[in-house]
This record gives structure tokens, sequence and C-alpha cells, in this order.
């Protein structure tokens, strides 16, 4: 008689981190699944494909339904969509792309993303990140690749006290630790 085969469930880098929970100051929370894609080449060349023209001014985003292009550099875009449409989404870009100096490779397992909401969201997050997060200075729609004490974030400005931070999966537990002790710290 075969033995029972175990199925591996996929947890997310997050699971069983404590998520800092400050009523009515500070709320973090892990982001659905997405699909993620690095995009290099001309901007024009997938807008189409992806149903969101890509940004061309520097550290900003576009967004459209559930989708969304990040600009991280002259000609390089991080393409955030549900999970679900990953496939989908790479086979109309690869073909959108065919002929065309440009490469998207898919790095959806790579990161994790935590949204932080609340007034002091720009405190918290400034305990680790070296940029001015003022509203002013970084607007909302402002996106950029940074740092988070020693890892490498992106950060991305939804609303006036919403940000998205994209984390490396080996990172999330220093992150979310170092978002824990700041979060203590907030009146």
């Amino acid at each position: 008689m075969a033995e029972p085969v175990m199925k591996l469930q996929p947890r997310s880098a997050l699971h069983g981190l404590d998520l800092p929970q400050r009523v009515g100051i500070l709320s973090f929370a892990e982001a659905p699944p997405a699909t993620r894609l690095s995009y290099r080449g001309d901007a024009s060349a997938i807008g189409d494909a992806l149903g969101v023209a890509l940004p061309s001014e520097p550290c900003r985003s576009a967004a459209a339904a559930d989708r969304a292009a990040l600009w991280l550099g002259p000609d390089e875009w991080l393409v955030l969509a549900p999970a679900e449409e990953r496939e989908a989404l790479v086979a109309a870009i690869d073909r959108a792309i065919a002929g065309k100096a440009a490469v998207v490779v898919d790095i959806s397992q790579r990161n994790c993303a935590l949204t932080i909401t609340g007034p002091k969201a720009e405190l918290a997050l400034s305990t680790g990140c070296p940029l001015d997060l003022d509203v002013a200075a970084f607007p909302v729609g402002m996106c950029t690749r940074t740092i988070f004490a020693k890892a490498e974030i992106v950060l991305w400005r939804r609303a006036r006290e919403e940000f998205r931070l994209e984390i490396w999966r080996s990172f999330a537990p220093y992150v979310v630790g170092l978002l824990n002790e700041a979060a203590r710290d907030l009146d």
C-alpha cells in the first residue's frame, strides 16, 4: 500500500510575523498575492498589454483597476497585477515586445508586500528610511527604490496616509521587526 503524499502549501514570507496595529494611528497589512514583473525597454511597448500606460516621469506610478506600473529607472518599471493574472499578462507582454529590445522577468516570488496606513505611517517609515516622506516632498503616486535600515525596498505612496512596501522575502522578518519597534514608540 502506498504511503500518502503530504502536499506542501506555499506560505507568505510574512506568515507568522506580528504586523503592528495601533488603532487610529497606524495599521500594517500584508498585501494580497501579486504578479510582479520587472520590465526593461521602451515605455510605449507594453501599455496596451498591461492596460496601463507606463509612467515616463521619474519616480511616479500609474495605476488602473488592479494593475500598476512603478517607474524605477529610465527604462525600468515594476509591474504589479493580481497573482491569478500572471500567465495571461506575461504572454500578452511577450507578444507586445516580440522583436523589440526589451525584456520582462517574472519576480513574483522574490518579493512580498506590506501596506502601511494611518496618520503616523510617514513617521513609522521615517525610522528606517532616509527619504523625506512628507507629502509635499513624497506626494501621492510617487515611488522609488530605497532602503529601510539595511534592507532594499520599493516604496510607493498610494494615498496621503497609505504606503506600499515591496520587500525581498528574505528581509521581511527584519523589516517587520523594525516596524514593530517604530510602532511601539508612536503616540
